[in-house]
């Protein structure tokens, strides 16, 4: 079993500190694009090992819209090859990787009679072509098709029925969560053979190694390496200061779903004319909507968590309240929360000035400096295994090591077996952890493991207790925030985090 835990981690940097001989390849960061180098470089063959700040998925990687989408705002930018990348993506997450934590999310976009409604149903008509050539199943992922205004406002409750002649869908992939899909990705390398270090910093990091501290400790160490991979995201430019980032930031709402009438369909609304630019109401887990997202500029210093301005609020309001029967107002806002997206200054130099995000680029980017040391960055949560791909095979270029092919594609994720011990649970648990689900409760040792963590908030005692001993959380904010999102609306936190922190105290001595 794929276990991460806080002996895991020590003994994962006691075998780095004793051990002379260099690891294959050293990766720093523990979003989706770190551990996602970290498993395709293990399934190779290759020794490696990650070190991460903070905890997992600390980052950006946690900060998105939870959609593993084919690519349809970027064919309506007239970029096809992040279109097409982003559908043969999708389909290797949906088909092999991870299809216990994708679920086909169908978006509806209501039809009003505008032209604008006929020119998206071109392209969504495009986006579908998309996902045959990827080889998508439409039993999964169903062609575009219209509804009826009934059919609509079933799946849609609170859309204004004003005009409306019914509603255009498509369907996409929708994750359970992202911050468990990195949490997968990292358990799923460590099954391979990657050490796994949260809550170690780097420092001094060249193409040849790196210092490093462990953080409760503060005990420091060098280790040496024939590789090393930067997949730091948007602090890129602190591990190598010739690479120049210009952030974007990406606000969410969190509204209660019982507030727009417990949707089953993501609502789809363009922002003003536009055929490129949306607000999305995405039904997710827990009873709770997200609605969003911005895209702004957001120089300046790199916090740890971004905060949303208030004109993002405002903006995301705007635009989806027209849509519906009654707006919304602050008070109907249970949450919010913003990410930075590690866009890439394609003039290419640290501190560049630039006129706005048109000078920025969504594909991910490789870079090599002198001494070897690979940068990877840029890119999206749908493509992080090609981005992977890509940096392991520029970090082997750079030795005269030999490993084995990619096999990402077809290597499954912890949980992506299903198992029919699974009938029976609670259908949250089996969304969170697939074929895991059962080994989840069974190797509980927390009273009532079936029991909610609090009334109302539909995770287990027992995920609590699996987070520590097996998803390598140490602390109480990493289970709220990180191995379940309940810390996305505080009033959520304050209600468990008594609870949670008594099965962490139990747990956590005896954990791995």
């Amino acid at each position: 079993m794929a276990t991460l835990s806080v002996r895991t981690r020590s003994r994962a940097l006691e075998s780095m500190a004793s051990s002379a001989a260099p690891l294959d390849l050293l990766v720093v960061g523990g979003g989706i694009t770190g551990v996602g180098v970290a498993l395709d470089a293990a399934t190779r063959g290759l020794r490696v090992a990650l070190v991460e700040q903070g905890d997992l998925a600390t980052g950006t990687s946690r900060w998105s819209s939870k959609l593993v989408h084919g690519g349809l705002r970027y064919l309506a930018k007239g970029d096809l090859r992040i279109a097409r990348e982003s559908a043969v993506e999708r389909h290797h997450l949906m088909t092999s990787i991870a299809p216990h934590l994708i679920s086909p999310l169908r978006q509806i976009l209501p039809d009003r009679g505008e032209r604008q409604s006929s020119v998206l149903r071109v392209g969504m008509r495009a986006a579908d072509l998309l996902r045959r050539n990827a080889g998508t199943p439409s039993a999964l992922l169903p062609p575009p098709s219209r509804l009826s205004v009934m059919e609509t406002l079933g799946r849609c409750p609170t859309l204004s029925p004003v005009g409306l002649r019914g509603g255009i869908s498509t369907t996409d992939g929708q994750l359970i969560d992202d911050a468990r899909l990195v949490v997968a990705v990292a358990r799923t390398a460590a099954a391979y053979g990657a050490l796994i270090c949260t809550y170690t910093r780097a420092d001094r990091v060249d193409g040849r190694g790196a210092t490093l501290t462990d953080v409760f400790t503060g005990e420091s160490f060098d280790v040496g390496a024939r590789m090393v991979v930067n997949a730091t995201g948007v602090w890129s430019g602190s591990v190598d200061d010739s690479i120049a980032v210009q952030p974007s930031r990406g606000t969410h709402l969190v509204v209660d779903a019982a507030t727009l009438g417990n949707p089953t369909a993501a609502l789809t609304v363009p922002v003003g004319k536009s055929l490129s630019r949306f607000v999305f109401a995405l039904p997710a887990q827990l009873g709770r909507v997200y609605i969003g997202i911005t895209d702004v500029a957001a120089p300046g210093a790199i916090p740890d968590v971004p905060t949303p301005d208030d004109s993002e609020i405002d903006f995301l309001l705007d635009a989806i309240n027209p849509a519906l029967t009654r707006s919304l107002d602050r008070s109907d806002i249970i949450g919010v929360y913003a990410g930075l997206r590690p866009l890439v200054d394609e003039r290419g130099t640290a501190g560049a000035e630039s006129d706005g995000l048109a000078d920025v680029s969504r594909r991910h980017h490789i870079r090599v400096r002198g001494d070897g040391l690979v940068t990877v960055l840029g890119g999206k949560l749908t493509t992080y295994r090609r981005m992977a791909e890509d940096a392991v095979d520029a970090a082997l270029a750079t030795t005269d090591l030999t490993a084995g092919e990619c096999v990402t594609t077809t290597t499954a994720l912890v949980g992506a077996l299903r198992d029919q011990r699974e009938q029976g649970l609670p259908a949250s648990l089996v969304a969170r952890f697939g074929g895991e689900a059962p080994t989840v409760v069974e190797t509980a040792t927390v009273d009532r493991p079936l029991d909610p963590i609090a009334p109302g908030i539909d995770v287990t005692r027992a995920e609590i207790e699996f987070a520590v001993t097996h998803e390598g959380a140490v602390g109480v904010d990493d289970v709220l925030h990180r191995r379940t999102r309940i810390g996305l609306v505080q009033r959520d936190a304050d209600l468990t985090r008594p609870e949670i922190e008594k099965i962490v105290t139990q747990v956590l001595p005896t954990a791995g």
